[in-house]
Parts: structure tokens; sequence; C-alpha cells
């Protein structure tokens, strides 16, 4: 099925797409800094340049759109469809970089956390219910990692 958009439009829309300080990023940085964490952002020491990287509890926060990395039985991933076949290879290597990269991290040692965006986080809502029950476990999860860990 060809494309809705022309060439020019579709490379338009593309290069708006962020990477890095996203909105769901920063709903989770804000939080931990909020809470006493301190991190270091997309290290270049890791493979991959992860997003959140927090040395005290040798742990990874990687915040992954749905959409992109295909998440399992997410409305906003998997089930959603296109008809680009070239946005569905991205996707999928996507998936495939993300195996990779977490491989990598475990391999080295760190801990490696998975926050979907659209459907835990809610990016597009004032407030969320959802959100801060997440990120309150991810809190719980902090902790009981810094409780793993006493020497720290």
């Amino acid at each position: 099925m060809a494309d809705v958009h022309d060439k020019k439009t579709r490379s338009y829309n593309m290069s708006q797409i962020k990477g890095m300080d996203t909105r769901p990023e920063m709903i989770v940085r804000k939080f931990l800094h909020a809470h006493g964490f301190r991190y270091s952002l997309h290290s270049k020491k890791l493979p991959g340049k992860p997003d959140i990287v927090l040395s005290k509890y040798k742990t990874i926060i990687d915040v992954r759109g749905c959409f992109w990395h295909l998440h399992k039985r997410c409305k906003f991933g998997d089930q959603v469809s296109t008809p680009s076949e070239k946005i569905t290879s991205r996707r999928e290597s996507a998936v495939e970089r993300d195996r990779i990269k977490v491989a990598k991290w475990k391999e080295k040692g760190w801990n490696v956390i998975v926050i979907w965006a659209e459907c835990e986080l809610e990016p597009r809502k004032k407030y969320s219910e959802g959100r801060e029950v997440n990120l309150n476990g991810l809190l719980k999860n902090l902790k009981n990692l810094k409780n793993d860990n006493p020497g720290k």
C-alpha cells in the first residue's frame, strides 16, 4: 500500500521524532530527581547510550515508546499496524537492537528496568493514576536494589 504522504512530507514528519529528552523520559527524570536519585544521561561508556544510568545502584532505566519498540499486548504497540514496510522494518530492527543492548548491559552486570512510555506513563495526560502507580513501583524497585547492596 502506498504512503499517504509525499516523500518530502514523510521525511519532515520522521525528522520531528525525537530520540532524547522526550516527554516520557523527562517525567521519569523529574520523578527520580524529586525523590533524591542522581543519575547520568545517555552514557557513552555503555553500549547503546542508555536513557538513564543510576551508577550507585548499577541500574539502567530504558524508557521506550510503545509504538517504535513493539510493546507486546499494548494498544499503542504491537496491536498498531502500519501499511508502510519501511516503518514496519524500523520497528522490528528497534526490537532487535533492544534485545542486543539489554543482553550487553546484563553481561556487564547492570540491572535493567524498562519503562513503556505510552501505556505506563501516559504522557498525554496532565495527571494519571496509572503513571503514579508505575513510578511508585519504580521507586520501590530501586529501594529494593539499594537494600540488596548495603555497602553503597
